[in-house]
């Protein structure tokens, strides 16, 4: 007869064994646990002198995409994304000022978001708005699809381009790509003032499918700022970092790939200024009414951005769903706001531990303050300054080995890894529901700020109440809208 302490242990110790393969079988394979990851510096400061050196081929790239066969399907679109250093070589001389520039031009960025959002929340609705002064003060000339998406840093911004035609027959333009705004627009001729872009101005009057909408129409009323001229409905839009555009509130057709797409509402500016530099416009994919994705009814649509310093391109979609490896999280919408698109952010891990957070760090108060937006224009992601001091002290602690540098600009925590070839530091994930991680590679936030080894960890506090998770830490990630289903997806390495 067996021994009851024996059977007891014999039992014990298979059931143990039980849970365990139970659990590992449960255990989700975007969860991580892992404490630290590698930083391959070599590659990095590389990569710094490379987009330096760099001679853009812009000619040469336009006609690549516009001779491949298309891409879409009856279920999505595909569209190419491309950085904007794939479209014009950095007027600085050196990556400290371009990184330097970059950081200018985002902390512009960040403050308009989160002006908007205030105006938003004490309740300041669209007929308060100033109405147009580029009437008086700004001349007016009388007037599932797939695309590539490039990064568009090199020039000071964060923006990333892709390439579409418009007009029939369509014009080939590249458009900044923006999930912070709603309003379309192209540069049109004749222009009172236009900047330089890569491609000819788009001209209205070689266009067949080119109508001006009147005041009375959705479109219009929809616009945060318009006036009525001569019973013709004009647009404006201006964005954090003084660049604006003014003109026409018409419909044009689309073209995307092979598909064409009839009276969409874009704004055809006569007045334009800022740093679109090589864009010839915008296409917003913001949650508003006339956004690209709410205009062609996209049920769903996704992107992901290729490194800021890189020439090569990737995809943006339309009607694309979510792949069954996504780690999904909520997607949630401001009651205030349309445009933003707010992520059901629950918590970060840094070195494979949860930080201990308020439970209110990442949510959308009743007013419609506060929570976190996934933008493509914005570079650096932003965090309230309690969440940033905790992971920031956490990721600190974890690379206490590694040689210190002086804070770089908004970067307050930095290290000169001059002599290093790889390093390794605290592994950084996002947290969602149901246990969820989305753990980040290394050079998505320790990134370099010179090309003589200086890095930086790349969060930064803000004082507003508004979080924003920026394109540095979405590159090499798709990052999918399943608009019906109210769900935010991330796939690592899936440009």
């Amino acid at each position: 007869m067996a021994n009851p302490t024996s059977l007891s242990c014999l039992l014990f110790t298979l059931f143990c064994s039980f849970s365990i393969a139970l659990a590992s079988s449960r255990t989700l394979p975007t969860t991580t646990s892992v404490a630290t990851t590698v930083l391959d510096v070599r590659a990095s400061v590389r990569n710094t002198l490379d987009v330096l050196a760099r001679d853009p081929q812009t000619i040469p790239l336009r006609q690549q995409e516009e001779a491949q066969p298309p891409s879409s399907s009856s279920s999505s679109l595909t569209l190419q994304l491309h950085s904007r250093a794939s479209l014009r070589k950095p007027s600085q001389r050196d990556y400290r000022s371009l990184t330097l520039a970059r950081l200018e031009r985002d902390s512009a960025r960040v403050k308009s978001l989160g002006a908007r959002v205030d105006l938003a929340v004490d309740g300041i609705a669209k007929s308060d708005l100033k109405p147009l002064e580029a009437s008086a003060e700004r001349e007016i000339g009388a007037e599932g699809f797939e695309s590539p998406v490039v990064s568009g840093t090199s020039q000071g911004s964060g923006e990333y381009f892709s390439r579409l035609g418009v007009g029939d027959p369509p014009s080939q333009v590249y458009m900044v790509v923006d999930t912070g705004s709603d309003v379309n627009w192209v540069q049109c001729a004749p222009c009172a003032d236009c900047y330089q872009q890569a491609d000819p101005i788009f001209e209205p009057a070689s266009s067949a499918s080119f109508s001006p909408l009147s005041c009375d129409t959705r479109q219009c009323r929809s616009l945060d700022v318009s006036e009525c001229r001569n019973g013709s409905c004009l647009y404006e839009v201006s964005y954090g970092d003084g660049s604006y555009t003014v003109g026409d509130f018409v419909t044009e057709s689309i073209t995307l790939g092979s598909t064409r797409l009839r009276d969409v509402a874009i704004g055809c500016g006569h007045n334009n200024e800022g740093l679109f530099v090589g864009a010839a416009g915008l296409l917003g994919l913001g949650g508003g009414s006339l956004s690209f994705p709410s205009q062609l009814n996209a049920s769903s649509f996704s992107y992901c951005l290729v490194d800021r310093d890189s020439d090569s391109a990737s995809t943006l979609e339309f009607g694309s769903p979510l792949p069954p490896n996504a780690v999904a999280a909520p997607l949630i919408r401001n009651p205030q706001l349309d445009t933003f698109l707010y992520l059901g952010l629950t918590g970060i891990s840094v070195g494979g531990d949860p930080l201990r957070l308020p439970e209110e760090a990442f949510q959308l108060d009743p007013h419609g303050g506060g929570g976190i937006i996934v933008d493509s224009g914005t570079a650096v992601t932003r965090l309230r300054a309690e969440v940033y001091g905790a992971m920031r002290d956490a990721f600190a602690r974890g690379t206490r080995g590694l040689p210190a540098a002086e804070g770089f600009a908004l970067f307050d925590t930095c290290y000169d890894l001059s002599s290093k070839g790889s390093v390794e530091v605290p592994t950084v994930a996002l947290r969602f529901g149901d246990g969820k991680e989305w753990a980040l590679p290394a050079k998505n936030y320790m990134i370099p700020v010179d090309s003589n080894g200086t890095f930086c960890f790349a969060f930064a506090p803000t004082s507003s109440a508004l979080s924003i998770l920026g394109n540095v830490q979405q590159q090499g990630t798709r990052v999918g809208f399943d608009l019906k289903r109210s769900l935010i997806g991330f796939v690592p390495n899936k440009c």
